[in-house]
């Protein structure tokens, strides 16, 4: 392999025999819910839980809900020309501080899949998170759900609020994203931190999405808002997770357009950059959860190896290490930004002297 990897070598794994990108159906499994799950599992870490939110200064200033939730920093309604309106969090960083732009997972929010990392990061970094296409507060569209939309929306969000370049923090079906905003938008794109990942994913494997599973997600999609949100909460009680789930999780999830998220899943299936990935030229992290049962190690090691002098950071946890393991996530994320950080200045000072 190429580049740095710290804490670990991630090339010490066994072959997966699943490794060659294929077409997907509907039924994709990427495991996203995992930290959807996770996210409320954890609520016993939070006694502060309040409806109160965080401090912010946006117009179109949004009250949270009135379930108890986690201090979370206030939103503001973005306006995206023929797309509509999407809450936004924008938060953190002093003048000048990088910009971080958060992608959440499939089936997560932004809330659900960061609510723990966002103050670390606001110490360090200027943060934007918003929900994409269909999951929580994200736009409502007519269109089907593309994975570039994601990236396209993500690069309209930063001009709207005045951020001209920045890095994409991409979790799960976020890594995607955050790759095809590189692609698609690079002279926005400072590097990129790509987090329990891959460059291809597909449907060959036994369904092990979480709680929810195909049959699940099929269903909900016919559900009204009151509906689902009773559902969620019969399922977590069946499976014995209610006194772990926090309100406000359901109340998240309750908030799906899950036609939408079902077409996320599909679209997670038929993604691959294998054929371009190697192009990246920005200084990239590789956030490896070593214990996933989501998405196989090996996979996330041959992101690591197509991305040149790429770097790789190690968490030794499963699919929702983001918030079951944020002690150890945190600090690690923090180290793989600091990374990016410090190699995109480096590449600036060389070629202001190469230009002087």
């Amino acid at each position: 392999m190429t580049g740095r990897h710290e804490d670990d070598d991630a090339s010490n794994v066994d072959a997966d025999t699943d490794d060659a990108p294929v077409d997907a159906g509907p039924e994709i499994g990427d495991g996203d819910a995992l930290v959807l799950a996770a996210a409320v599992g954890h609520g016993d870490d939070h006694p502060d839980l309040d409806a109160a939110a965080g401090t912010g200064t946006g117009v179109d200033t949004v009250p949270l809900r009135s379930v108890a939730k986690p201090h979370v920093p206030e939103g503001k309604f973005v306006h995206l020309a023929d797309r509509g309106n999407v809450l936004v969090r924008d938060f953190g960083g002093k003048p000048g501080a990088p910009v971080v732009v958060l992608l959440h997972g499939w089936t997560a929010s932004a809330d659900l899949n960061w609510y723990r990392c966002y103050e670390a990061l606001g110490e360090h970094y200027r943060v934007v998170a918003f929900d994409h296409r269909g999951h929580a507060a994200g736009l409502r569209t007519k269109t089907a759900f593309r994975l570039e939309d994601c990236a396209d929306d993500a690069a309209d969000i930063a001009t709207e609020l005045g951020i001209d370049r920045f890095i994409p923090v991409g979790y799960s079906m976020g890594g995607p994203i955050a790759q095809l905003l590189w692609r698609r938008h690079p002279e926005r794109v400072d590097g990129l931190v790509l987090c329990a990942t891959a460059p291809f994913f597909s449907n060959r494997r036994p369904e092990r999405l979480s709680f929810l599973g195909v049959a699940g997600l099929a269903k909900i999609a016919r559900y009204t808002p009151d509906q689902t949100r009773e559902w969620l909460t019969e399922q977590l009680y069946l499976q014995r997770k209610t006194e772990q789930w926090e309100p406000w999780a359901v109340e998240e999830a309750s908030s799906h357009d899950w036609r939408t998220v079902l077409q996320a899943g599909k679209a997670i299936g038929q993604f691959s950059s294998a054929d371009w990935i190697g192009e990246v030229d920005v200084p990239t992290s590789v956030l490896i959860t070593m214990s996933d049962r989501v998405i196989p190690l090996s996979r996330q090691v041959k992101l690591f190896e197509l991305i040149p002098h790429a770097e790789a950071f190690r968490v030794d946890g499963d699919h929702d290490s983001v918030v079951a393991n944020a002690h150890r996530f945190v600090p690690t994320l923090l180290r793989a930004l600091d990374s990016v950080v410090s190699r995109a200045a480096t590449a600036d000072a060389t070629e202001d002297s190469v230009t002087a």
